[in-house]
């Protein structure tokens, strides 16, 4: 086993992987914040905030898609933990052209951060957006999608070098 696989958390002693245990952290307040774009035509997006996609309200569904996906996280990546969160929000904004923000915020009080949970929220919202606009548009593009910030815990807070 390498130097590497040492390192990280996510390896047993036979370098295979494994749920962290965090039964001796501390429990702090958790914030994490991660954003995605969707870029798409202008008519596309027109439609989506005019309401006129035949499928219905895009960002309301893309909103509980989200939210969905931030409490079902633990089921979907492997070796993150099921966590009781206690603030789920996503927001929708564009830049008057082709692009759609979502940006989404996650908290809990807890012994292990929510940047996953995050991550998977703002992936799905922009997921069902493609899902709800693939007949008006294929090549619709996702990502790039990153962690803005996130606060709380033994590694302190982290803001992604594009928020300063």
């Amino acid at each position: 086993m390498g130097q590497k696989a040492m390192e990280l958390t996510h390896f047993n002693e036979q370098g295979r992987a494994r749920m962290v245990d965090v039964s001796d952290k501390e429990v702090t307040s958790r914030t994490a914040i991660a954003r995605t774009t969707v870029t798409m035509y202008a008519d596309t997006l027109s439609r989506i905030k005019a309401g006129t996609i035949g499928k219905g309200d895009v960002l309301a569904v893309a909103q509980v898609a989200g939210v969905m996906a931030a409490k079902n996280t633990s089921n979907w990546i492997p070796m993150c933990h099921p966590l009781p969160l206690t603030g789920i929000n996503l927001a929708f904004s564009d830049n008057g052209e082709n692009e759609l923000y979502i940006e989404g915020t996650v908290k809990t009080t807890g012994k292990t951060g929510v940047e996953m949970e995050a991550l998977t929220a703002v992936s799905a919202a922009a997921l069902t957006v493609y899902d709800m606009c693939k007949a008006l548009q294929k090549d619709i593009v996702i990502g790039p999608t990153h962690l803005v910030s996130k606060t709380g815990g033994k590694s302190g807070d982290y803001k992604h070098s594009s928020s300063n």
